[in-house]
């Protein structure tokens, strides 16, 4: 197999030089390239049209923000951010994915001989980013949706519970920005996410929409209008109590396509509680997570949704899930919040 051509963009001739190090060992990555800055970046993918983009955030005047929008508007390559910032200040990395950057990565914070602490999932990150659709970006200026909607008192379903994984930020955010502020069922959202994120994540929802999101916590309810994003330090799920309560709890379990939080874990619960009140969404993600989750909700009666190939950063959750048969329509990233409205 020919190797993967990688461009390293980092303002640090140290860390460039250590990245290429470390990529070019693992002998399936060419080092094709490397850059300066953001501008830098840019005239390198349009020059050498890698395969993969690494791209530091914090390079001066032309930083990772000018990159990613230069480069999606002319050149269309997978990008992984490869930063120290999202140590301190995650909002850059958020928008960086809004603009069309598949994946990021940390940089560890306590210096550089660290870098080799995440060398593995840094080269899972770039071959997974060659099956990437560059240009499967949610548009970042969808408007959020302000009106009301009129909701039939008889609804047929009590539950919406999505997953995603590689690419889902963005996704999710066209989800939540599309569902009208009075929602009539709660929202359960499972994001492929390091824990740190999530908070982050959450906040930034919270300010998009007028719905209530929050990361979810031991015996918290889900209720009408609420949106429970799964933390990332457990495999949250759901359980039915004597009475018909149903609340958010956590399982030591361990699921073999993911953990921490579990795609899984979540829809599987939410399958045994909610039984045919219940619809499943599975977005972009590399991986088969949900795979068995969206089974058990089609097995027993509830509706489920994969997004659809063309809109999709990665298409392997939601086609894993579509040759498993666990599938009752696809649909695209930008129609899935109406078609959920218009679902209940």
């Amino acid at each position: 197999m020919s190797k993967i051509r990688v461009v390293v963009a980092d303002d640090s001739g140290f860390m460039r030089l250590l990245i290429s190090d470390i990529l070019t060992e693992s002998g399936s990555i060419e080092v094709v390239g490397t850059a300066i800055d953001g501008k830098d970046a840019a005239e390198k993918v349009k020059e050498i049209k890698p395969d993969v983009l690494l791209l530091d955030m914090n390079m001066g005047e032309y930083d990772g923000l000018y990159a990613v929008k230069r480069i999606m508007e002319e050149c269309p390559v997978p990008i992984i951010i490869l930063s120290s910032i999202g140590n301190t200040n995650l909002q850059p990395i958020f928008d960086a994915l809004d603009l069309g950057a598949v994946d990021y990565l940390n940089k560890p914070q306590k210096g550089n001989s660290k870098l080799r602490n995440i060398e593995v999932e840094l080269i899972q990150k770039i071959r997974s980013a060659t099956r990437a659709n560059a240009r499967a970006i949610p548009d970042p200026k969808a408007k959020v949706n302000t009106y009301e909607h009129t909701f039939s008192e008889k609804r047929k379903y009590d539950v919406i519970v999505i997953g995603a994984s590689t690419g889902g930020p963005s996704a999710i955010e066209k989800v939540v920005n599309s569902l009208p502020g009075n929602l009539n069922v709660p929202v359960l959202i499972c994001q492929h996410m390091p824990p740190n994120f999530i908070p982050s994540f959450v906040k930034r929802l919270n300010s998009m929409s007028p719905l209530q999101i929050e990361v979810g916590r031991e015996n918290m309810r889900p209720r009408a209008g609420s949106i429970i994003v799964a933390p990332g330090e457990g495999n949250m799920i759901v359980k039915k109590k004597r009475g018909g309560s149903i609340v958010i709890e956590f399982t030591d379990e361990i699921f073999k396509e993911y953990n921490n939080p579990s795609i899984n874990a979540l829809m599987l619960s939410v399958a045994e509680a909610y039984k045919d009140r219940a619809i499943g969404v599975v977005l972009t993600g590399m991986g088969k997570d949900g795979m068995l989750g969206m089974k058990e909700i089609k097995n027993n009666g509830g509706f489920t949704i994969a997004q659809s190939e063309k809109s999709c950063v990665i298409y392997g959750m939601p086609k894993a899930a579509v040759e498993y048969k666990a599938v009752d329509r696809s649909v695209d990233i930008k129609e899935i919040g109406g078609f959920l409205v218009n679902s209940l």
